[in-house]
């Protein structure tokens, strides 16, 4: 099925599932539901919260859909929109951000691999999620979109409401500022 054909079939679904046809917003639902889990769970650090906080931006878009409007943009937008207002409501009424669990980010070792670069392989991915969670919550969606979920920059123009141009400068900002805090942590992971 080609890119067009995929978008109109899309667009009846929507049309249906605003119509309150249940089985029209399952298939929404199953098409969307573990992209929409993986960018939260990428913001907030855990299963459970990212469980609860799915769950949530789904009823509303069920509880919303018939007042949902075609603006040109892809029906993922609306629903990562939801997402966002959750999650920012979500740390907004939490005085101290999630991390991850050292249990929840443990990576197998391979084979032949020593337990020791098991363990720095681990603790360097966990510094840098840390890092990424101190990020501006537009720098974490854009990093999430980018590099999770796999969108191109004029998708994630689309789900962010900016211009291609301004995806980019915004990427190249928060790559910078990402290398620039590495680079910091680094120093004193070394300086200790």
């Amino acid at each position: 099925m080609s890119k067009q054909e995929e978008e109109h079939n899309e667009k009846e679904i929507l049309k249906q599932a605003s119509q309150g046809n249940q089985e029209a917003f399952g298939f929404l639902y199953e098409s969307y539901v573990d992209r929409i889990f993986n960018y939260i769970y990428y913001r907030t650090g855990n299963v459970h919260d990212a469980e609860d906080l799915t769950a949530r931006v789904f009823q509303r878009a069920m509880k919303h859909i018939p007042k949902y409007q075609d603006r040109g943009v892809p029906f993922s937008a609306w629903l990562y929109r939801i997402a966002h207002n959750l999650v920012a409501n979500w740390h907004r009424d939490r005085s101290r951000k999630q991390e991850i669990a050292i249990t929840d980010m443990m990576a197998l070792p391979a084979k032949h691999e020593h337990p020791e670069i098991t363990l720095v392989r681990t603790e360097k991915q966990d510094a840098l999620l840390r890092l990424i969670r101190n990020l501006p919550p537009d720098r974490q969606q854009l990093l999430i979109l980018k590099f999770v979920e796999g969108y191109s920059n004029a998708e994630i123009g689309k789900i962010m409401t900016r211009s291609e141009g301004a995806v980019k400068s915004l990427y190249h900002r928060t790559l910078l500022a990402l290398r620039d805090q590495v680079d910091s942590l680094t120093i004193e992971i070394e300086g200790e």
